[in-house]
């Protein structure tokens, strides 16, 4: 894998690529808006200047986004589904004008409507969302989760659900997260049960589908179905499952993003990726 993490764009959003290049990163995932807002604002000329000057003074493998936590395509007919819809539009644009290859999506919670009826909402919203942005080159990896409250995605069948049935299939990947396999009850501790992991993944989605994996430990235990990471080896699946993880020859090209908990001075990454390299074979 091409190791990386989830650079803060504070100061503006070529800083998450100048900061991800002092820490090494190969990869480099970033918010192209605030994610504690609806709506951001389309960047000026001088700021897509000084992103596009820090990109090329990098040799990053891959840069991509995560879309706001807000959006949830999941939500019963609401003001909150309707600007769920409007901004993940406007961050496919934000990424587009990036020149950003993906944005990587929660598909949402049905919040007590039931998983078919969420389901069926995601794959709407998906549909309007993919119909907007038409003629777009950015993708959305769709990414499973750890199935905490009434949130999608849990199972890898909730994210071939949504593929099989959206309109234009071809503008969907999906990013998988270690962290909500394991809560979700995906035991990956072992060679064998990371095997039976990415086997359902290629036998429902196939292999080609797979955009980036979110390297991250649990702070949960197997199958708790809460959402909570922890530093590579610091939390319940342990160093040792990320020994088989990371050198998994089918995934050699594919970004490994941390997503782990990190303070401003962003120590934690540098430890974390310090890890994630120390596991790396040949």
């Amino acid at each position: 894998m091409k190791f990386g993490a989830h650079m803060p764009t504070r100061g503006g959003v070529w800083r998450a690529l100048e900061r991800g290049a002092e820490l090494g990163c190969e990869v480099v995932q970033l918010f192209v808006k605030s994610n504690r807002r609806w709506f951001g604002r389309p960047f000026t000329a001088l700021e897509l200047a000084h992103y596009a000057n820090a990109l090329a003074g990098a040799d990053f493998a891959a840069v991509f986004a995560h879309a706001g936590y807000l959006i949830n395509l999941a939500a019963p007919a609401s003001p909150t589904r309707d600007k769920s819809l409007k901004s993940l539009i406007q961050e496919i644009r934000l990424a587009e004008s990036l020149g950003l290859p993906f944005l990587v999506l929660h598909p949402g919670a049905h919040l007590g409507q039931g998983e078919a009826k969420g389901l069926r909402q995601v794959v709407a919203g998906l549909n309007e969302t993919l119909a907007a942005t038409r003629g777009s080159p950015v993708r959305l990896a769709l990414e499973n989760t750890a199935g905490q409250g009434t949130c999608l995605g849990a199972e890898i069948a909730h994210l071939a659900t949504l593929i099989e049935r959206v309109q234009t299939p071809g503008r969907l990947g999906v990013c998988l997260d270690t962290a909500h396999f394991f809560a979700a009850g995906y035991d990956l501790r072992a060679p064998a049960g990371w095997d039976r992991a990415i086997r359902e993944v290629e036998e429902r989605l196939g292999l080609g589908r797979v955009l980036a994996v979110h390297l991250n430990d649990s702070r949960t235990p197997l199958g708790s179905r809460v959402d909570r990471h922890a530093g590579i080896g610091q939390g319940h699946l342990g160093r040792a499952a990320f020994r088989h993880i990371v050198n998994d020859s089918r995934f050699a090209d594919t970004p490994g993003c941390l997503e782990t908990p990190k303070s401003e001075d962003l120590h934690e990454d540098a430890e974390n990726l310090a890890v994630l390299r120390s596991l790396r074979e040949g």
